[in-house]
C-alpha cells in the first residue's frame, strides 16, 4: 500500500497509527502542505478534495481517514480497534468522534490559513483558537475516561482502540499549539501508555521521512 501524507497532519498521524497497529506495511509519499503540493493538479487527480491522507491499495484510492480506518478494521480485523460488544463499540466511536468531529475539523490547516489570511489572526490568536476547541473536547474526554471504572491504561480496556488512535494524534497537535495539558491527567496517562508501544512511536510526526 502507498500512503500519501504529511508528517504533521493529524489525520495522517492517526492513519499511520492504525496501519502500524494492524501490522501493515506501507510506502509513504510525502505531500508537503507547507509548499502547497496538495493544491497542485497532480495531487488533485489523486484526491479531488486536495487533502491528506490518501491510501492507495492498488485497486482503489481511499480518502478520508475515518473511512480508511473503518476499511482497515473490516479488511484486517486483527488486532481489533473496536470491541466486540455493540454498546462498547459505540462508546469507543464516541470518544474518537470528539476528536474527529468536534476538535480537528475547526483546527485543521485550511481553517487556520483562513484565519491568518482572511481575518488577520496572528500566531497567538491561532493558538488561542485551537486551545479553545481542544480544551472543550479534552474536558469531555477526561470526564468520560474518569467515569469508566473498567478502563485500564488506554481509553477503553487493556489494549489500544480507535479512541486511542484519534486521541494520541490530537494530543500531538495540542502540544504544537502550546496547549497546557496539565488539567487532563487521564488524557496524559493514555498518551504515555500509547507512547510505550512501537506502533505509536513509529507513527509520531517527528520521525517521519518528510519531517524537518
Amino acid at each position: 500500500m502507498k500512503l500519501y501524507s504529511f508528517f504533521r497532519s493529524g489525520t495522517s498521524h492517526r492513519l499511520r497509527i492504525a496501519l502500524n497497529l494492524k501490522g501493515l506495511a506501507y510506502e509513504q509519499v510525502a505531500v508537503d502542505l507547507r509548499r502547497e503540493e496538495h493544491l497542485a493538479q497532480a495531487f488533485k487527480a489523486i484526491n479531488p478534495q486536495q487533502l491528506v491522507p490518501v491510501l492507495d491499495t492498488d485497486d482503489r484510492l481511499m480518502t478520508q481517514s475515518p473511512a480508511i480506518i473503518e476499511w482497515l478494521e473490516e479488511r484486517h480485523p486483527n488486532p481489533p480497534l473496536l470491541p466486540g460488544d455493540v454498546g462498547e463499540r459505540a462508546q469507543v466511536r464516541a470518544l474518537a468522534a470528539i476528536v474527529g468531529c468536534d476538535i480537528h475539523p475547526v483546527n485543521n490547516r485550511r481553517i487556520l490559513e483562513a484565519l491568518r489570511h482572511r481575518f488577520g489572526a496572528d500566531e497567538a490568536a491561532i493558538n488561542d483558537w485551537c486551545g479553545t476547541w481542544i480544551g472543550a473536547g479534552f474536558d469531555a474526554i477526561e470526564a468520560l475516561l474518569a467515569s469508566d471504572r473498567r478502563r485500564s491504561d488506554f481509553c477503553f480496556g487493556s489494549s489500544p482502540t480507535l479512541a486511542d488512535v484519534y486521541l494520541v494524534a490530537q494530543v500531538e497537535s495540542a502540544r504544537r499549539f502550546k496547549v497546557d495539558m496539565a488539567r487532563w491527567p487521564l488524557v496524559q496517562a493514555v498518551d504515555a501508555a500509547c507512547g510505550q508501544l512501537e506502533a505509536f512511536r513509529k507513527a509520531a510526526p517527528g520521525v517521519q521521512p518528510d519531517a524537518s
